[in-house]
């Protein structure tokens, strides 16, 4: 059956592994940061990064989970989960200021930041269509099919690989406010450096993933026209 066929497993066991070993190292990095405390909870840090760049219209609210962190730019509020918004730890401090970060990214327009807005509904609506017509033309052998899956599935390899920057550009702007504005030293960085830098590497295993995966499909899709 095409649902187990082993080759798109080898196409995708490096985004596999890398996606494991990242989640491995977030984990062990956020609860080593997680023991280490800070002078200011996680809120507090997003609110003075914010404040620091001018930004006085986002708001800054709770929500439960774990690591359910986010930026809502439609209605401008940091998400922070309990843990960090609450919390005086590095972890916390590290965490709340990448999001702050991104709320600093949408006030200044940052290109990256407004491309992947901008596509969002898109790469949403192709992840989910876009397997279905994929697997479909694989199954069915209907080249139609598979072009219009590989097209929409290309829209979110392209979601994927735009939120690279945007994400690496909120952690680089979190460490240089971290430590520009004292709310953490040089000694302490090394542990908000892993933390970040761990979050970085799901990224970039999600855009690996997506990436082969075209590439599987595109590979099918020249195999069904030999």
């Amino acid at each position: 059956m095409f649902f187990f066929d082993p080759m798109y497993l080898i196409f995708l066991s490096p985004a596999l592994v890398l996606a494991f070993w990242a989640q491995m190292r977030v984990k062990s990095s956020y609860a080593q940061a997680s023991q280490i405390p800070a002078r200011l909870t996680g809120a507090e840090a997003a609110d003075r990064m914010l404040k620091s760049a001018g930004i006085y219209d986002v708001g800054i609210e709770s929500v439960g989970g774990v690591l359910s962190d986010h930026y809502d730019p439609r209605n401008k509020v940091l998400r922070l989960s309990s843990d960090v918004y609450g919390g005086r730890s590095l972890a916390a401090l590290g965490i709340a200021a990448h999001e702050a970060g991104h709320a600093i990214q949408h006030a200044h327009n940052y290109a990256p930041l407004v491309i992947r807005n901008a596509i969002v509904p898109v790469a949403g609506f192709g992840s989910k269509a876009s397997m279905f017509l994929l697997i479909g033309g694989v199954l069915f052998s209907m080249p139609a099919l598979l072009i219009a899956g590989i097209a929409l599935f290309s829209v979110v390899v392209f979601f994927q690989i735009v939120n690279l920057p945007v994400e690496f550009d909120a952690s680089a702007r979190a460490k240089t406010e971290l430590v520009g504005m004292g709310m953490v030293n040089e000694q302490e960085m090394p542990y908000v450096r892993k933390v970040l830098n761990a979050a970085a590497m799901t990224y970039v295993a999600a855009t690996l993933q997506s990436i082969l995966t075209l590439l599987y499909y595109v590979m099918r899709y020249a195999g069904n026209r030999d």
